[in-house]
């Protein structure tokens, strides 16, 4: 009889979990072999994850490790829109803005999720099926290998939303794209195709996910061709504008979504992966995550000590700007904030209010 190795058993609630077939070089199922899919559930909300979906996660990615039967773990989410945009904002600015005790108890938990992928036993693969940003860009990154739909978008939005991207992207994006686009990324907070993603490093593979009269077509908003422009700058996957935009925004209405290049790839790789000596492949997949891992341990305490106490000011006056603000202004007034802390006025409710979108005519 075999030793159960798992800490507890677990009803799924917040994530799905599900393990599915294992496929041949033939692409018929394997008899007793399995991928284990851990999906966010949380379509409404971009699949941001609440503290209940991340305690989930920890145990559902525990549970592929452990699991004897599983060769890989497929790490995605619900839809065609968002893997996942990072923390529940919602939940941040009504309960976790200026109570740094209890964000640090939840930062806590959002290490260890970290942490459950990068020490994970199994490959992780992060299907990626829609935009990966701000905390939905660190746990993709932890990840061993990231397959992208071309629709997709990756960043950083840490500094634009009242903290700073300390829960993976400071210590995993250098590591990807080089110093400079990371800082670029973490700082400006501009957005990346999944070209641009994957011409810069930080992805394995992407699919289209348009068709048009039945045929797949690259992403129609970005330049998808391979060349520069009269000034020598590099122009594939940056965004379209002008005319071209409005026609590929046409082009767009005549189209519709379909993932299924995306699932092959993924499952592609997954065969691949199977077709190896497990003991060897975990030792090599652990060799290769020590970068990753130098980083993250070194800074994960210090930086949830920070973070922690950060919701007492900045983060407190983003995330609430963003939970509360019109649709098209979630975030403060940055010049009116610069402005006040010049002038040596003290974080209190009074200068939230007065930078706050919320409050704007």
């Amino acid at each position: 009889m075999l030793k159960n190795h798992d800490l507890v058993s677990v009803d799924f609630k917040e994530i799905l979990f599900e393990k599915r077939p294992c496929l041949d070089w033939k692409g018929n199922p394997v008899e007793g072999l399995f991928n284990a899919w851990i999906i966010l559930n949380n379509p409404q909300q971009y699949n941001s994850y609440t503290t209940e979906a991340i305690k989930e996660i920890i145990l559902a990615m525990r549970q592929a490790s452990n699991d004897r039967c599983v060769v890989a773990v497929v790490f995605t989410a619900v839809g065609d829109k968002a893997f996942c945009t990072g923390g529940n904002t919602k939940e941040y600015a009504e309960y976790y803005a200026c109570n740094p005790p209890e964000y640090k108890q939840y930062m806590r938990l959002f290490n260890d999720m970290v942490s459950s992928i990068l020490m994970n036993d199994k490959p992780i693969i992060n299907r990626v099926n829609g935009m990966r940003v701000g905390g939905g860009q660190e746990i993709g990154m932890a990840c061993d290998f990231s397959i992208a739909q071309d629709l997709a978008r990756f960043g950083q939005a840490g500094p634009k939303h009242g903290s700073a991207p300390d829960g993976g992207a400071t210590d995993f994006l250098q590591l990807f794209v080089g110093i400079e686009n990371a800082m670029y990324s973490c700082t400006v907070c501009d957005p990346w195709s999944a070209h641009e993603a994957i011409r810069y490093g930080l992805l394995t593979e992407i699919t289209p996910a348009l068709k048009v009269n039945g045929e797949f077509i690259p992403n129609p908003l970005v330049y998808t061709d391979r060349w520069v422009n009269a000034k020598g700058e590099i122009i594939f996957g940056k965004m379209k504008s002008g005319d071209e935009l409005v026609q590929a925004k046409e082009l767009m209405k005549t189209a519709i979504t379909d993932l299924s290049m995306l699932d092959k790839a993924v499952e592609r790789i997954c065969t691949k992966l199977m077709y190896t000596m497990p003991n060897c492949l975990s030792k090599t997949l652990n060799s290769l995550r020590k970068k990753k891992l130098e980083h993250w341990d070194l800074n994960k305490e210090s930086n949830r000590d920070w973070l922690a106490l950060n919701m007492m000011t900045e983060g407190k006056a983003g995330f609430r700007a963003f939970n509360e603000g019109p649709k098209d202004n979630r975030e403060v007034d940055f010049i009116k904030l610069r402005q006040m802390l010049a002038e040596g006025h003290e974080w209190n409710d009074e200068m939230i209010k007065d930078i706050s979108p919320k409050f704007k005519s």
